[in-house]
Formats: C-alpha cells, structure tokens, sequence
C-alpha cells in the first residue's frame, strides 16, 4: 500500500492544480514517472485515454497524491528533466509560501519541493536545491533563435536624419526593464513562465541599440515606483538622445502588478517622465513597453470571410501647442512619447512558457531586422501584423486557436529612427 503524501505537497498541487493543469507537457513526463514507479503503465494509459491535454493533466494531478510520499519529490524531478523549470520553480514558490505560514522555517536555507517538509535539529546542517535563476534562458532549442542587430548605412542616415530626432550620443540613452516573474501574497498572481526570456531578449536588444539597461526584477508596486522616479531623474539623461522604459508584469487596463499583487497606476509611469517633471528629456524621444494583460478577456477570433480585408488604424493625436512672443517655447505637458502594449484594452496578454511573450517575441524580431531603415513607429506597426497572424494552440482547452492584438499610441513630432551601429563621426558626409 501505497499511501499518501505528505500534507504540505498535497495542499501545494491543490493550489497550483489550474496552472499545471494548463501548461504540463505529459509525453516525456510519463515515462519518467513511469520508470520511477510512481505510477504503472495502466495509469499511463487511462491518462492518454483522456480527450485533450488539460484533461490528461487533470488526471496526472488527482493520481499524484495517492500514490505515496516519494511521489512529489519524483514529480519535480520529472519537471526538471524534462525542461519544465518553470513548473518546478512555481512549486518551489509555493513550498516557501507554506514555509512562511508557519510550516517550517529555517534560518539558513532555502526550502524547496525537492526536500521533504519535515522537522530537523536547528543544528543541522541542510543542503538545499535552488531552482534555477529567473535570468536563465529557458529556449534550449525551444525558444527563439537569436537574432542579430543589422546595423543602419551611412546612406541612410544621411537621407533621413534631417526629419528625425537626433540618435548620435554615446550611448544612445538609458533603458529601465522591470520585470515581474514570481509573485507573493496574492494567491490569484500565478508565475510568468517564460518571462526571465522575455526579459533577457530586451537586454540583448536594448544593449545592442547601444543603450545603458538598467534589469530589475521581481520588485513591488512601491519598489517600481521608487526605480522609475530614480531612473526620471538621471542627470545623465541630460548627455543622451532618447530613452526606454519596459514593464513586464501581469496587469490590468491602465495598471500593472508589483510582486506583491498591488497595482502600478500607468498614469503615474507616464506623468514622471511628462516635460513638467522630466525637463532633462524634453524633445526627447521616450519609448515605452508594456508586457502586461489589460483585462481576463481572451480573444478567441473570429473566422475571415470571403472578400478584400480592409483594417482601419487611427493616426496619432495631433497636439496644437502654439507658441506665444516671449522667449521660451511652451510646450505640451506631455509629449515625445511612443508607447507599445502588448494587447488591446480589456483583453488578456498571451505567453509561451519557453518562448516567452508572442508581444516581446515579436518585437525584439522586427526592431533587430528592421531599425537599420524603419522609424520606431513603423515596426510598431509591424509587430501588429506579425501579433495578427499568430494564435494559440492549445487543442482540447479553450485556449485553442485563440488571437492576441497588440497597439501602440503615440505623441512622437518626428520620425523616430534609432540608427543602429553607426560609425564613428557620422555627421561627415560621405
């Protein structure tokens, strides 16, 4: 007889049934779990008898706690042979919000779902797994190949530098990426698998684009609040030719997450960097991404009918500011922004556990191809059509086949081209 596990883990795969009832990959996980004795090959196949993924994984996890105290600890193995990390570490997190609780603490180590939960002498000395860095790229052959900045001509420069923002300084200006991937205290804030590639790839991208990145994560509502203030008001700003802000985070329309399930107001991103608070990145180009949902409500799609396609896009907002007879120019309170949000007002944000956000994904494609001979909005119209063509495949979940559609708004004067790697001295004519 078998038995059960212990409380704790059961109460954990409890908790976190929905998320791995959706995201567990079964075909390699099985076998493992099959050659550990933690389940036999009749239970395998009355788990593939069911219809769909999710009800395949649904019956994994009801079996799971029956089938006796080794079988969590062999279970996040399996998570860690078979490349499902990110599962791994979300039920490491939730083993540690149980050791919080009053399960068990200890002053000197990390507990983790490799480790039974049980009782040891303080004076012991414990060795303890750690999951894996949220920095780790999760691709391994999955994820997205790496793509190369292609660097802009001289020609081109040339051609268009007198309708752009000026792009020269060294560095080119200063990048904030924030990045939220575990969440505590909120029990409806699931792990963003697959953001650690999402923020990597931003990095690459960015520092690239000859940008200073300054990578934080995991930080709350007040933490982010207090690094975009600092960051506002870097005097280097003053030496530097545009700037970029990214959030990646779960959310809200208007708002996102800090790590502990309280809410960052967009507004207040945007009223920090406005010409009133932000004077040393007046006329400057500021860039602004958003990875984050803007409501529950999933897109399912709709089929296309017969017929010439026809899709209609409003233009950014023109702004009448004027000038008067006096001898500084007034300007707007806000202005020079361009701002890209992974989905439209509403609608749910979509992510690919190894490949991280379709909106990243796609982004970090099209500005590494295209920046060498497209203004910053034109990609961003881009990154709208390559988000139009994909969609989910999830088969046998609610998920399947379903659509995302990413925007961007604007109060950009000029085109803004970033001229990637140019040469020394540029302004010399060829």
């Amino acid at each position: 007889m078998l038995g059960g596990m212990q409380k704790v883990h059961e109460e954990v795969l409890k908790k976190n049934r929905l998320p791995l009832a959706k995201q567990l990959e079964l075909t390699e996980l099985l076998e493992f779990l099959v050659a550990e004795d933690i389940i036999t090959y009749v239970m395998r196949e009355a788990i593939e008898a069911k219809k769909g993924s999710f009800q395949q994984n649904i019956e994994l996890l009801t079996l799971l706690p029956k089938r006796g105290p080794r079988a969590f600890e062999a279970f996040c193995n399996a998570l860690h042979e078979t490349k499902q990390e990110h599962l791994e570490t979300l039920l490491q997190v939730a083993i540690d919000n149980q050791v919080e609780k009053g399960t068990r603490r200890s002053s000197d180590c990390t507990t983790c779902p490799r480790l039974s939960v049980q009782e040891t002498q303080p004076s012991a000395k414990k060795m303890c797994w750690r999951a894996p860095s949220i920095e780790r790229s999760l691709d391994d052959g999955d994820g997205p190949q790496g793509t190369f900045l292609k660097p802009c001509s001289l020609d081109f420069y040339h051609t268009h530098r007198h309708s752009a923002y000026r792009m020269l300084s060294r560095p080119r200006g200063y990048a904030l990426v924030i990045s939220n991937v575990v969440f505590s205290g909120i029990g409806d804030l699931e792990l963003r698998s697959g953001g650690n590639v999402d923020q990597a790839a931003l990095d690459r991208l960015f520092s690239a684009m000859d940008f200073n990145v300054k990578l934080l994560e995991n930080k709350t509502a007040e933490e982010m609040k207090f690094e975009l203030q600092s960051f506002a008001r870097l005097r280097d700003h003053q030496r530097s030719d545009a700037s970029i802000v990214a959030l990646l985070s779960h959310g809200v329309e208007g708002a996102v997450y800090g790590s502990d399930g309280s809410l960052l107001q967009l507004n207040e991103v945007f009223r920090l960097f406005d010409n009133a608070n932000c004077p040393v990145l007046q006329n400057k180009p500021k860039m602004f991404f958003f990875q984050a949902c803007r409501g529950d409500v999933t897109d399912p799609g709709v089929d296309q009918q017969d017929g010439k396609e026809r899709s209609d896009s409003p233009g950014c907002e023109e702004t009448d500011a004027g000038k008067e007879e006096s001898v500084r120019v007034r300007l707007p309170t806000r202005s020079d922004m361009i701002c890209g949000y992974a989905c439209l007002k509403g609608t749910a944000a979509l992510r690919n556990t190894k490949r991280g956000s379709w909106y990243i994904e796609a982004l970090t494609s099209v500005f590494a191809e295209e920046a060498r001979h497209m203004h910053v909005a034109d990609m961003l119209v881009k990154v709208n059509g390559m988000i139009k063509e994909r969609e989910g495949y999830a088969p046998g979940t609610e998920f399947h086949r379903c659509k995302e559609m990413s925007e961007y708004s604007s109060t950009l004067c000029k085109d803004l081209y970033l001229f990637p790697a140019l040469p020394a001295n540029p302004e010399v004519e060829p």
